[in-house]
């Protein structure tokens, strides 16, 4: 007996867009590759010794929800010490929120850490390094920065960089003395006016902004931005499906164009910024703000309700008898508006056809005291009624048998006269005799 099994296809890995050729970075020596994801965000990066240099100084940290990119500078058992002494310091000192100062405070003691271990014998004298360190909490991000490491915003598709380089060439193109494409190849492009290692009073540029679903942001090393124009970063960044294959081609296009530093990229994709939940919080907030007001109008309309019902009497014909009952008459969704407090022992058919007909609907009264009152004078009437009844029908007796006695009188007479009548003639009789 065989059983078939089905099988279901892998959906395949998202790829580049076609048309380019590049250097191939899998499996090159001195390369590092690392990526990640969690329901906010995911990441990739790449970092690569370039086709010049020796050895790799660059380091970079992804400690989620905090990633930094250092580019370190003073040669062999140097630059590499410096970048990495300053990711695991930022590492250690950085804020668990997107809180710019703090994290600029981290890089600055990052800072103080070069300079602290250079001072030890830890790596070399001179040694430091650039620094670049983004924090994302939901849509905020904390950014701190010093040296010419970048990073860059991917937004609706247009590339916005948002560091400022510590670069002499960055303060020519700032004068307007040179464009941004000549800074790439200035011989001077090297120079940099601010770093960790030298300068103990150094200070960290640090800012936050918004970021948004689907937003794109990259950290990159100098080996990524003076190989290639924001323009092509930008074109490779759209045309890569996940953030390692955006790493990946970035690092490809700089080696592609020369390669002659190391080149470091950290690419983060926003997935979910917590708008929809805190939209969806707030709509729930008002929402239950909304139902609490109108169950406190609801509340306060019931206790009105309950207040006036308790307040209303009235009578009505409870199985033949007179009832007093408090609230209203009726009901509502089912629930009784009233209730039975006595019943009297007036019988409802000693009283007045008219009185019956408004008990049946139920005569209304002002309070107990005055219900109570109501059904005494029903009592006297009755009563009353009753007497004038008696009386009445005692009068029709008296008058029955005062007619009777005098017709009975009237009868007698004429009988005697006829046996006056019978009896002369016998003594008449008698007295021929």
């Amino acid at each position: 007996m065989t059983t078939e099994e089905t099988l279901i296809p892998t959906p395949p890995e998202p790829t580049n867009a076609p048309g380019r050729a590049e250097m191939p970075v899998e499996g090159r020596a001195g390369a590092d590759a690392v990526s990640g994801a969690n329901e906010f965000i995911s990441w990739g990066a790449r970092s690569d010794v370039g086709l010049v240099r020796g050895h790799n100084e660059d380091s970079f940290l992804l400690r989620t929800p905090l990633f930094v990119v250092s580019d370190g500078m003073g040669g062999h058992a140097a630059g590499e010490v410096a970048s990495s002494i300053t990711v695991e310091t930022i590492g250690e000192k950085a804020p668990g929120t997107a809180d710019d100062v703090l994290l600029g405070a981290a890089v600055e003691a990052a800072n103080a850490a070069v300079i602290k271990a250079a001072e030890e014998g830890v790596g070399k004298p001179g040694m430091g390094c650039t620094a670049t360190a983004v924090l994302i909490e939901k849509n905020h991000m904390a950014v701190a920065h010093v040296g010419d490491s970048r990073a860059y915003v991917l937004h609706h598709g247009t590339l916005v960089r948002v560091t400022h380089d510590h670069s002499y060439v960055e303060e020519l193109v700032d004068a307007g003395e040179i464009t941004a494409d000549e800074a790439r190849t200035h011989p001077s492009r090297s120079i940099i006016t601010r770093a960790l290692g030298s300068d103990p009073d150094m200070y960290a540029d640090h800012f936050s902004l918004e970021v948004n679903d689907g937003d794109r942001i990259i950290l990159c090393s100098d080996g990524l931005s003076s190989m290639i124009s924001d323009s092509e970063i930008e074109a490779v960044a759209v045309s890569s499906a996940t953030p390692q294959q955006a790493a990946d081609s970035l690092v490809a296009a700089a080696l592609t164009a020369g390669g002659s530093d190391n080149v470091t990229v950290v690419v983060v994709d926003v997935l979910d910024d917590g708008l929809a939940e805190v939209t969806r919080r707030r709509l729930l907030k008002r929402l239950t703000g909304f139902a609490a007001i109108i169950l406190g109008i609801a509340i306060v309309v019931a206790l009105g309700v309950f207040t006036f019902v308790r307040g209303e009497w009235y009578l009505a014909n409870n199985d033949g008898k007179v009832g007093l009952y408090r609230g209203v008459q009726g009901d509502f969704l089912g629930i009784p508006m009233s209730e039975l407090v006595g019943t009297s022992a007036v019988n409802v058919s000693d009283l007045p056809v008219a009185i019956q007909d408004q008990l049946e609907q139920g005569i209304r009264v002002s309070d107990e005291q005055a219900g109570r009152d109501a059904i005494d004078s029903y009592h006297r009437q009755i009563d009353a009624d009753k007497e004038r009844a008696a009386e009445i029908a005692e009068s029709a007796q008296s008058e029955t048998d005062e007619e009777a006695l005098s017709a009975g009188a009237e009868g007698e007479q004429p009988q005697n006269e006829q046996t006056e009548a019978q009896e002369s003639p016998s003594e008449q009789g008698g007295g021929d005799e």
